[in-house]
């Protein structure tokens, strides 16, 4: 159920993100106040705030207008359809201003004032609907209907304009039996089947009964001439943009002979073009085709023309042909590189869930007239009622179709412009999922690409396109030959010849290394088959592909790795989107390759497309790593351990996934890779307290027994600041808060201490150890207090007398990014009460800068693997990431005890922002360190899938390398900071 704005608690978080909020509704009330008009009160500001807070358009109109969110107040039924008449007798202009228009509603418009006329009342028109769509007050038909009468409308008042604009000078033209005859105006697409969209251009044809002159005026013109300058006066009308924009787009590319053929045509002329030369497009597009001007005896002489092109009275074969390579067109375009983000255009969008309905129309209308219906939503329930498609198809494609419409709209209707595309900006996803009546981008696109699915799917199975089920059998055949006969290079060749390699010889090589490989000699006759198959269906997808030889490179290990379980080639084959997904990703990152080629099980994420691009929250990761765990017993600590390593891989290929098709920006990239090190610490630590307790039993503190774990894991580091990337290890710290005195109370009591020692043990075990499915982290623990000569495992108090006698100022540095990441939770308050204390100890600053300026000095001179030839590091090379973390540090440590609000959290990010916001560091500088920080943490992500070290060759990042070291040097050398 789609939610309005008000019900909306996504909503009411995007108002509290909002920066121009404040702004516009400021706007808003000057507008009024100029107007003369009463300040919005805080009642109608909750009611009218998300029509101009949700759409760009309706802000400027409501600034220009401010008097029209009046009637949003008021309106308590929808609105009569626009109409001619009242656009003539200026229906709009009593509720517009005076000067709106200069002449009363009822006087003669010259052309100038009509066509600000028709300005207006479009303005006025679309302000309503859109605003009524998003308080989700209309359905799509209802608005689908106002928009295309809306159109009507215009077309109408304008030839009724021009008709009487030319009556004195040409006259009128009559038909041989002495009636007049008006222009023809026929509305083709959504505008001709009462589905028109927001912003939408409007496809006409102009026609004319019969040729003759005219009569009765100062000047006869043909019939042709003079209906020829109605139809440019009113695309003049509608099309040209003046100061007050444009009404519609005008587009006659689906008239005879396009753009090359005459403007307007009589009736027989039309009739011959279609019975002579008319292509099956054509027929698809004359489906919706109506008369919108004209009388009863036009839409009857147009009717007889357009039913028997388009109606068959039986099923002829060539509808079938044209209807697979109509197929083949929209499949060839949905291809091409961008295109999926376009709801429209792109795979199981609009035009396939139109092209389902209207292929029935165009195969079976003659015989059944029932299917003749232009509107989609009317013939969609026949199809089902008549068993042409079954009613969980119709629902499904209606589902999808009311969707993606209602996403059309909110994609429209932000800026009034006429766009398909999906949006790749945070801000403007959440918006158009609010718009469409979602809580959030995340649950509508996953929607959307749910319903998409089905549509393709639907799309796909339609007709069986036999020329295509040929090219496939014959390239399958091809491979299977060659599996049998790997040697024969010119077959090879042939075969991959429409793919554009590189080194063609090199991969025809690699290739038949394979296929002679033993592991495909001596497979069984169906790994073979299905081999084969696999092939043909891959080198189909790389003859799209921009960088086959890199593609092959990265698929080929992973093809070698499941040859012996042919059940994946199978997964691959049959799901299509799998394999595209396969093939993107590798190409993107060997990470991808080596992972899924170490755990080929990891091929099942890619089937659904839906959970691979919607990486988890926390909740979710936990919530779903229980429900893999329960299934094991939890006493087999091997397969528990296995499982939570096939976990993090399957999660963290989700997240790659989004961080390549950039679904997820850095930050957030680094919050899921976050989320999921703090649940596996979570389900290790209980892991290992239940082998422990199992072991010695649990520890007693003032004669009770501790039943959970009083340990806190603190993260310092990457994992402290919210910044794990894809290798990360974890600098990790043990801190517990047990009785010293205690012992456990099992049949092998052990002393606290010493229990807790073994937790600690326990825990990098678990943590570190190579299971067949690799190892969760490395771990690093050498920050805890005395490092490595220190106790694995620390009380509290013992770690706040080390911080606050003993530590180093690098060890305070540390701490400003730390944070317990699992544990205890009283521990974790404890602990981070105790950070602030440390951190916010009084201390002399230029001791403090000249610790800090020492120490990043020692770690470039040993650490900096870059230079002049090797490139730039990121991490410790000069104006790199080093830089602005201890820049950073230092103000939390010289100024958290005076501005507290700058150890309130442990990212260097909000660190950042913190600094800037009490004035230690100027706004523009902040922003630029947190740009480059941002950019910098993103190269090192990319570097990390590819598997490269964090060097970067020549100018990528030069601009902000030296602005960095400006900063540092500033830091440096200013005696006040």
């Amino acid at each position: 159920m789609l939610i309005p704005p008000a019900l909306n608690s996504g909503y009411a978080l995007f108002c509290e993100q909002s920066q121009v909020r404040p702004l516009l509704l400021e706007r808003i009330q000057d507008a009024r106040l100029r107007r003369g008009l009463d300040e919005l009160s805080i009642q109608h500001i909750a009611v009218l705030e998300p029509l101009w807070l949700l759409s760009d358009y309706l802000h400027q109109q409501f600034t220009r207008f401010p008097h029209w969110l009046d009637e949003f107040l008021v309106l308590t039924s929808l609105p009569e359809k626009p109409s001619n008449e009242a656009l003539l007798a200026g229906e709009a202009f009593f509720l517009s201003e005076a000067n709106a228009c200069p002449k009363s509603a009822t006087a003669p418009l010259d052309e100038a004032g009509f066509t600000k006329r028709l300005r207006l009342y479009r303005q006025w028109w679309m302000v309503r609907l859109i605003g009524l769509d998003i308080q989700q007050r209309l359905s799509l038909t209802d608005l689908t209907h106002r928009l295309s009468a809306l159109a009507d409308a215009c077309v109408n008042a304008s030839l009724q304009w021009s008709e009487q604009h030319y009556g004195s000078l040409y006259g009128q033209a009559l038909d041989s039996a002495g009636r007049p005859q008006s222009m023809m105006v026929i509305g083709m697409g959504k505008l001709g089947g009462k589905e028109l969209n927001l912003s939408s251009d409007i496809d006409l044809i102009f026609a004319f009964r019969e040729h003759g002159d005219t009569q009765g005026g100062k000047k006869s013109l043909s019939h042709q001439e003079y209906f020829t300058k109605l139809g440019q006066k009113l695309i003049q009308h509608l099309d040209t943009v003046t100061a007050d924009g444009f009404v519609f787009r005008v587009d006659m590319r689906l008239r005879p002979f396009g753009q090359s053929g005459a403007l307007v045509l009589n009736m027989d002329s039309l009739e011959h073009y279609y019975q002579d030369q008319g292509r099956d497009w054509e027929r698809y597009a004359m489906i919706k085709a109506r008369v919108m001007s004209g009388n009863a005896l036009d839409v009857q002489a147009f009717e007889a023309l357009r039913k028997p092109f388009v109606y068959r009275k039986y099923l002829d074969f060539g509808a079938i042909g044209a209807l697979r390579d109509l197929k083949q067109m929209i499949a060839k375009e949905v291809r091409r590189k961008g295109i999926e983000h376009n709801i429209k255009l792109g795979e199981g969008g609009i035009r396939e869930v139109e092209f389902i309905a209207q292929a029935l129309q165009i195969l079976h209308g003659g015989r059944d007239q029932g299917l003749q219906k232009p509107a989609l939503l009317k013939v969609l329930p026949y199809l089902a009622q008549q068993e042409y498609l079954s009613l969980i198809e119709v629902d499904e494609l209606r589902e999808a179709y009311l969707l993606l419409r209602r996403t059309e709209h909110a994609l429209q209707a932000v800026n009034d412009e006429q766009t398909q595309l999906l949006p790749e900006e945070d801000t403007a996803r959440t918006r158009i999922a609010l718009l469409v009546g979602f809580t959030s981008w995340q649950a509508l696109d996953a929607r959307l690409w749910e319903v998409r699915n089905k549509v393709h799917r639907a799309f796909i199975a339609l007709i069986d396109d036999g020329k295509e089920s040929s090219d496939e059998v014959k390239s399958q055949e091809v491979w299977r030959v060659l599996i049998k006969h790997p040697e024969d290079n010119d077959t090879l060749r042939e075969a991959t010849e429409a793919i554009a390699w590189r080194d063609q010889d090199a991969n025809v090589r690699r290739i038949a290394q394979l296929l002679a490989s033993k592991t495909v000699v001596f497979m069984q006759p169906i790994g073979h088959e299905r081999l084969a198959v696999f092939l043909a269906a891959l080198m189909a997808k790389l003859a799209d592909e921009a960088k086959p030889d890199l593609v092959l490179e990265r698929v080929f290990p992973i093809l070698e790795a499941v040859l012996r379980r042919t059940a994946y080639l199978v997964l691959l084959c049959e799901n299509q989107t799998a394999l595209v997904h396969l093939i993107r990703l590798c190409r993107e990152s060997v990470w991808f390759t080596e992972a899924i080629s170490t755990t080929p099980s990891l091929l099942d994420e890619l089937l659904d497309a839906n959970a691979l691009f919607s990486p988890p929250n926390k909740a979710m990761l936990s919530e779903e790593l229980q429900q893999i765990l329960l299934r094991l017993p939890e006493d087999d600590e091997e397969a528990q351990m296995d499982a939570m390593r096939r976990f993090r891989r399957s999660i963290i290929l989700r997240i790659a996934a989004c961080d390549i098709t950039e679904i997820l920006p850095v930050m957030k990239v680094s919050d899921h890779l976050t989320w999921l090190a703090e649940v596996l610490l979570e389900q290790v630590l209980h892991q290992s307290w239940y082998y422990l307790t199992q072991k010695h039993g649990f520890p007693v503190n003032g004669g009770e027994a501790v039943l959970a774990p009083q340990l806190a894991i603190v993260g310092y580091g990457k994992s402290g600041g919210w910044e794990l990337g894809y290798d990360s290890d974890l600098d990790l710290v043990f801190i517990h808060d047990a009785q010293a005195k205690g012992h456990t109370n099992g049949q092998r009591s052990i002393d606290n201490l010493t229990f807790y020692t073994r937790l600690g043990q326990r825990l990098i075990h678990m943590i570190t150890s190579f299971t067949s499915a690799g190892r969760l982290y490395e771990v690093d623990m050498r920050l805890r207090p005395s490092g490595n000569s220190g106790l694995l495992v620390t009380s509290l108090e013992s770690f706040n007398e080390y911080q606050q006698k003993d530590a180093w100022v690098w060890e305070h540095q540390a701490l400003t990014r730390a944070r317990g990441l699992a544990g205890e939770a009283n521990l974790l308050l404890k602990f981070e009460v105790s950070r602030k204390t440390i951190i916010a100890s009084v201390r002399d600053r230029h001791e403090l800068k000249a610790e800090v300026i020492k120490m990043r000095e020692k770690m470039r001179a040993h650490l900096d693997t870059g230079g002049k030839e090797k490139g730039f590091d990121l991490k410790q090379g000069v104006g790199g990431i080093i830089d602005i973390e201890f820049m950073v540090q230092y103000f939390v440590l010289a100024w958290s005890h005076q501005y507290p609000e700058l150890m309130g959290f442990s990212d260097n990010v909000r660190q950042l922002e913190a600094a800037s916001a009490v004035g230690l560091i100027d706004t523009e500088q902040a922003q630029k360190m947190i740009d480059t920080y941002t950019l910098y943490r993103s190269f090192v992500h990319r570097l990390n899938l590819q598997q490269q070290s964090r060097l970067v060759q020549g100018e990528t990042l030069i601009a902000n390398q030296h602005l960095i070291s400006q900063y540092w040097d500033h830091f440096v050398n200013n005696i006040e900071v």
